[in-house]
């Protein structure tokens, strides 16, 4: 009796410091998360592809066995170069996934059963075929520093080459070369996915646009994707980068 005793007076202890941790502390800061790639999550509709609707059906489970928020994957617009990471349109949901009615009552159920919705959020760069690298590459008012372009340098033998050294996060050079601006532009990524300039105040703005759109639907906020690569070094005077070391 008395271990048992003194075996519940430990677990007691353990729940007060629990408490005692937690209080005062935003919901973000204590809550328990599901990762959820909606792709291949629920498919509601048969069609062999994971949608929002799925996820809707499945909340009051998440809500059952203790998650107090879901955080969805990427669901925006996007060609699927890279599993949706390569975002066409911030402001349109993707096609295959359902409709932003569809997203609109996923998140009146969330908010039915008590559980926070948090979008992947990815500001780092944007597919190719996003319009706005398509306005930059055509030199558009307003959109021509949207992305890191650069001239490159030119070799002895007079041979063009990228600004800089820098190898992406797929392993290849992190610079492709764009015939019709006829400069080069960062990817830190894919080649798919053109890095934006965060120098520019328009570049900026332009996201703080898009997260307030989402934040007025209901969502409770952000995972924010690829956070350390949104600054990269500044470029000398002559449009050339540093190059990193060369590690043996």
């Amino acid at each position: 009796m008395q271990k048992a005793t003194t075996v519940l007076l430990a677990v007691l202890s353990v729940l007060a410091l629990f408490a005692t941790s937690t209080q005062g502390k935003d919901w973000w800061q204590n809550g328990n998360y599901y990762q959820i790639y909606p792709r291949s999550f629920r498919d509601s509709d048969g069609d062999g592809i994971g949608d929002l609707n799925g996820v809707t059906e499945k909340l009051q489970y998440l809500k059952d066995i203790g998650f107090t928020a879901a955080w969805l994957s990427p669901i925006f617009k996007s060609p699927m170069a890279d599993f949706g990471y390569d975002i066409s349109d911030f402001y349109q949901i993707h096609p295959e996934y359902g409709t932003m009615e569809d997203f609109k009552a996923l998140v009146a159920r969330a908010k039915q059963v008590g559980i926070r919705i948090i979008l992947d959020f990815v500001p780092n760069h944007t597919s190719d075929e996003c319009e706005w690298f398509v306005k930059s590459v055509n030199r558009e008012p307003g959109y021509e520093d949207f992305y890191v372009w650069s001239n490159g340098t030119v070799d002895a033998s007079g041979k063009r080459q990228p600004p800089s050294n820098w190898i992406s996060a797929f392993r290849y050079s992190a610079w492709q070369w764009n015939d019709k601006r006829q400069q080069y532009y960062l990817h830190q990524f894919s080649i798919k996915q053109a890095d934006l300039n965060f120098r520019n105040p328009l570049v900026v703005a332009k996201m703080k646009e898009v997260m307030r759109y989402w934040l007025d639907t209901g969502i409770s906020g952000f995972r924010i994707d690829a956070l350390p690569f949104m600054f990269e070094k500044e470029a000398y005077a002559n449009g050339s980068y540093p190059d990193e070391p060369v590690i043996d």
